[in-house]
């Protein structure tokens, strides 16, 4: 029982250090992008990792890109790999001190909670990041294919409402089901 406590308590510490961090990287961004990003519109994302490579499109699937579009969307996603690379490392090396210190006997909250606070600042620079290159990449677009991509968008979110629907609409806010 004392083990469950605890777990709350950390992630408790992780939700309120992603709730600090997240305005912070909004704020570095200027704001610009976060309107796309909250109604679940995605350019880069965890699945498949980077979707650029399929159809040409950097999350445009379906809309016809030039050569020169996907050339400059190319080198926008270049860009953000090579800007993200050693922030991604970071990340990877703070998750593992994590592991390691779950590896132990005893539980010490306060390096657990200092590490996920560590973390949540990294992840709201790489949401800042993600949130510059999608602006750039839609910065690319005509007036119509930017159209074609909202309507794909709204298309998605009228499928996935009917799929939560048909599972009896107990699905929670987010996607999150606890």
């Amino acid at each position: 029982m004392k083990r469950l406590g605890k777990f709350k308590t950390l992630a408790f510490a992780s939700l309120a250090a992603v709730a600090v961090a997240a305005p912070l990287a909004i704020a570095q961004d200027g704001g610009e992008g976060g309107q796309e990003k909250q109604r679940g519109e995605r350019g880069f994302g965890k699945r498949g990792g980077h979707r650029g490579h399929r159809g040409g499109g950097f999350g445009f699937r379906g809309v016809d890109l030039t050569e020169e579009q996907q050339a400059r969307l190319k080198s926008i996603h270049d860009s953000f790999a090579e800007r993200t690379k050693s922030l991604h490392q970071q990340l990877r090396a703070k998750r593992e001190e994590l592991r390691q210190a779950e590896q132990g006997t005893t539980f010490n909250e306060s390096f657990a909670a200092q590490k996920l606070t560590e973390a949540a600042s990294i992840e709201a620079r790489l949401m800042a990041e993600r949130f510059r290159v999608r602006q750039e990449s839609l910065s690319v677009l005509t007036a119509e294919q930017r159209q074609q991509i909202e309507q794909r968008r709204q298309e998605h979110e009228q499928r996935r409402e009917q799929r939560r629907g048909r599972r009896g609409g107990d699905a929670r806010p987010g996607g999150v089901n606890l």
